[in-house]
């Protein structure tokens, strides 16, 4: 039985229609938002930073594989992680498909995390995943893009993620304020292996690099609800009936829906 609200064709035609407007409106302000995005200053990139891959030791340079386009998603595994971050895997689901489409046009789609390379690899294997990943471990790439925060940092509260300046990697304030957030933090925290400060210690994002004329350019970054639009199956959620229909976390590694 349902308790939503029913009507004809008709009716639900006009309500439609009225909505489409609204959608179009949307979509025009998407558009240019996505040419903003395009319209901010490129910062230029000299620092050495050095990454392990599956073909071995590579510059930033390396990652863009020849194109002259990178886009970096910031995978939350930590070098104390045993499996990588469910939410950031339910994303990566989506990478496959999208890497040789991007790669034809030029754009380069990659993953980085700080955990070690092996540790990459094993959860990889494990995923069935093919896109490229790259380990940044022991270069300050993670740090200077404000994914990744020492012990210190979150105990003196002095991190910045997503723009803002505070305590934000630990989430003491959401954990001790939303009982709900707390039981998710752990829940998550416990299934990459490790407790909830030091799951806190990685957090997701994405960055856009340009190369040009052998420089590299930092042109974007996003974090936290900006990931939103690369979260496939939300987006697919957000066109059925019941939505997101979320009272909270309740997706998992695509291999353990059936071990619960």
């Amino acid at each position: 039985m349902t308790n939503h609200q029913t009507g004809t064709h008709e009716e639900w035609l006009a309500a439609r229609l009225e909505l489409l407007e609204e959608e179009k409106a949307l979509t025009r302000r998407s558009d240019e938002l996505a040419r903003r995005r395009q319209e901010l200053p490129w910062v230029r990139i000299d620092k050495p930073y050095r990454f392990e891959t599956d073909e071995g030791t590579a510059s930033l340079a390396d990652l863009f594989r020849g194109r002259s386009q990178l886009l970096i998603y910031h995978f939350m595994f930590g070098p104390e992680f045993t499996a990588g971050c469910q939410t950031c895997s339910s994303i990566a689901d989506g990478f496959d498909g999208s890497v040789t489409h991007l790669a034809n046009h030029d754009v380069t789609l990659c993953a980085v995390s700080l955990a070690p390379l092996a540790k990459l690899q094993a959860y990889k294997q494990r995923m069935g995943w093919s896109f490229p990943w790259a380990s940044s471990f022991g270069s300050d790439f993670n740090y200077d893009f404000s994914v990744s925060f020492t012990e210190q940092q979150q105990q003196l509260g002095a991190v910045e993620y997503n723009y803002r300046q505070g305590d934000v990697s630990s989430r003491t304030h959401d954990i001790a304020a939303n009982e709900a957030v707390a039981e998710a933090m752990a829940k998550f925290a416990a299934g990459t292996g490790t407790d909830v400060a030091t799951y806190a210690r990685q957090t997701p994002g994405m960055s856009a690099f340009a190369l040009e004329d052998g420089v590299i350019y930092h042109t974007y970054s996003t974090y936290a609800r900006g990931l939103d639009g690369l979260w496939s199956m939300q987006q697919w959620l957000d066109r059925a009936p019941r939505g997101r229909n979320e009272a909270g976390p309740w997706w998992r590694r695509h291999d353990e829906y059936d071990k619960e």
